[in-house]
């Protein structure tokens, strides 16, 4: 079952970060399907298009995970960076990765991309 990876195509940093890994992907034979945010089904992932800015989601084996996990998940699939995915399951730093990640650089991306939308939302 292929894994699919939902993406904030409007945030700089996702796409870029994410689109390196598709070309990888791509380049390795790597059965991943990468979904954009602003042009997929959103039901597949049960998130609302808000929800789905916030941070990254995966469907892999018919569930949807998100957050470091998601993460996890993707980097496991990828020889080249399936040593993140091992060095950030070790308890402590799983621990203190998911936080930063949830506590610190989701909700920094989100507000960066909220701030963009509404900039230019107010330049139309």
């Amino acid at each position: 079952m292929t894994t699919r990876v939902l993406f904030n195509e409007d945030c700089p940093i996702c796409n870029a970060e994410i689109c390196h890994y598709m070309k990888y992907a791509e380049a390795n034979n790597i059965d991943l399907h990468f979904d954009k945010l602003g042009e997929t089904d959103l039901s597949l992932y049960g998130v609302s298009k808000d929800q789905g800015a916030k941070r990254l989601h995966v469907i892999s084996d018919g569930k949807v995970i998100h957050g470091l996990q998601a993460f996890q998940k993707l980097w496991a699939q990828m020889p080249r960076y399936k040593f993140l995915a091992v060095i950030t399951d070790i308890p402590i730093i799983r621990e203190i990765s998911g936080l930063v990640y949830d506590k610190i650089l989701a909700p920094i991306l989100y507000k960066t991309h909220l701030n963009r939308v509404n900039k230019n939302s107010n330049q139309s």
